[in-house]
């Protein structure tokens, strides 16, 4: 688990609102990895019972009509099997807009609130991005349809249960590009940073100085924040030159953010 900063500089708010705005590309300087990749080459498994490519398409053609139109998420979300990321009981529901447990009081969000947040992330930006930070790998499916929207995806667990079925659900696929680690999500991943988009599985009461500090000028965060007693919110940061602005938009419900290793 990497060591948190010494102390983080305080974070400079330049504005609020409730609308989102498009974003820069950032440049940032490559890092070497320090969590396992996985092996390159081969292909991704196809079948498992049902017609996986036509259930997806279906499930895209219904995102787009909500309201989807980010041509790279929605070609990601036909590149990834939502099926291979849930228990084989509920593979039938796999391509339903619902959230689905995972196990230890988790759930894989539905696809609407995955398309929805990575639209966002990827807003303005050229795609493939630069590195990702996810927060709460979970099963690992939106890790895997994030690894069409970026060079590199760095994705953060605190609970080895989920992050060993996660490396279990990823390892066919056998894609270079993602790499899982094992740790307090609070901390974020500073041997990746910075990032160019930063997007969170889990909502805390405020977001983490250290998400703030690792992103890159001219990237963006993406997390559901606790507005008040009982109240989530999807929250957008925007890293300037100058600061930050942050953006408060839609009402949410995630799993509360915790910190440590269990």
């Amino acid at each position: 688990m990497a060591e948190p900063p010494s102390k983080p500089p305080e974070k400079k708010w330049l504005a609020t609102s409730v609308r989102s705005a498009a974003i820069g590309t950032p440049r940032a300087p490559v890092v070497r990895p320090q969590a396992k990749l996985y092996a390159p080459g081969g292909a991704a498994p196809t079948g498992a019972g049902l017609d996986s490519s036509r259930v997806r398409a279906n499930m895209v053609a219904r995102l787009m009509t909500q309201g989807l139109d980010s041509e790279a998420v929605r070609d990601a979300l036909l590149k990834v099997e939502r099926h291979r990321f849930v228990d084989s009981a509920l593979i039938n529901q796999a391509y339903e807009d619902t959230s689905l447990p995972i196990g230890l009081g988790q759930t894989i969000s539905k696809p609407s609130v995955v398309a929805r947040m990575l639209a966002l992330l990827v807003a303005g930006q050229t795609v493939p991005m630069g590195r990702l930070l996810e927060i709460g790998t979970g099963c690992g499916y939106q890790a895997a349809v994030m690894g069409y929207l970026a060079k590199e995806v760095y994705s953060i667990e605190r609970l080895k249960g989920l992050h060993d079925r996660a490396r279990a659900n990823l390892r066919p696929f056998q894609r270079p590009n993602i790499h899982l680690i094992m740790g307090d999500g609070h901390l974020g991943y500073p041997a990746g940073a910075p990032y160019a988009g930063i997007v969170a599985a889990a909502g805390g009461d405020a977001i983490p100085q250290a998400w703030l500090d690792q992103l890159a000028i001219g990237g963006r965060l993406v997390a559901p924040c606790q507005i008040g007693p009982g109240q989530q919110r999807l929250i957008v940061v925007d890293r300037t030159p100058e600061g930050y602005v942050k953006h408060e938009l839609e009402a949410v419900l995630f799993v509360p953010l915790k910190s440590g290793i269990a």
